[in-house]
């Protein structure tokens, strides 16, 4: 009984941290964007490939941390799911 209270209890905790990603994504993307448009002026066009680079691996570490809460989320919904059978 315990272990499925904790179980439901963790099963939240990664849904709201998916749902919390989830919304993160677009701001860090549109941030990235932001950025690239105020150190346009700042930089040569082959200095600007780094930042480029540099600012997109900033955001796609967003998309790895939501699919990475996702997973976990789905992990436990399939223990949830399993035994109730």
């Amino acid at each position: 009984m315990v272990g499925n209270m904790i179980i439901y209890l963790v099963a939240g905790i990664y849904g709201l941290s998916f749902l919390v990603n989830l919304i993160t994504l677009p701001v860090e993307y549109n941030a990235s964007k932001r950025a690239k448009q105020i150190l346009r002026p700042m930089y040569n066009d082959q200095e600007m490939v780094g930042v480029n680079k540099v600012l997109d691996a900033a955001a796609l570490t967003y998309l790895a941390s939501l699919l990475v809460s996702l997973a976990y989320f789905a992990r436990f919904l399939f223990i949830i799911l399993g035994n109730r059978r």
